[in-house]
C-alpha cells in the first residue's frame, strides 16, 4: 500500500490505483469514498476519495477494500490522519465531523511526531 493520499493521483495525466499503483488498463479504476453511506458527501468534500482497481483493490481481491476489513481500516485511518493534517483538526473535531475516531495508538503517535495536536 502507498504512503500518500490524493484525490486524483495523476502521473502525467493518468489516474492510478491508490493501493497498487496500476493505471486501470485491464481493470478499470473505481472512485472509492473513504467513509461510506451518509459520509460519502463529506469524503468527497474533504478529498478523502481514492481511485482503486475495480476487481483487484476495490471489490473482489483478497486485500480489496470491500473484501478485507484490515484494508478498509487502514484506508480510513489514513484518511483521518490526512484530514486532521490538512484541516488542522484534533481527534475530537474529526469525530464531530465524521462521527467516529478511526485512529489506533500508532496512528496517534505518528500524528504527534508530526506536530499535530490531538
Amino acid at each position: 500500500m502507498r504512503d500518500t493520499i490524493t484525490y486524483d493521483d495523476y502521473d502525467q495525466g493518468q489516474k492510478r490505483c491508490f493501493l497498487c499503483g496500476r493505471n486501470g488498463h485491464g481493470d478499470p479504476l473505481d472512485k472509492h469514498h473513504a467513509f461510506p453511506g451518509a459520509l460519502r458527501a463529506k469524503s468527497e468534500q474533504y478529498g478523502l476519495v481514492y481511485w482503486l482497481c475495480h476487481t483487484r483493490c476495490h471489490i473482489f481481491g483478497a486485500d480489496a477494500v470491500h473484501n478485507n476489513k484490515a484494508t478498509m481500516k487502514w484506508l480510513q485511518s489514513f484518511a483521518q490522519k490526512q484530514a486532521m493534517i490538512e484541516q488542522g483538526w484534533t481527534i475530537e473535531q474529526f469525530r464531530q465531523e465524521f462521527g467516529k475516531n478511526y485512529l489506533n495508538e500508532g496512528d496517534a503517535l505518528e500524528l504527534m511526531e508530526r506536530g499535530v495536536e490531538l
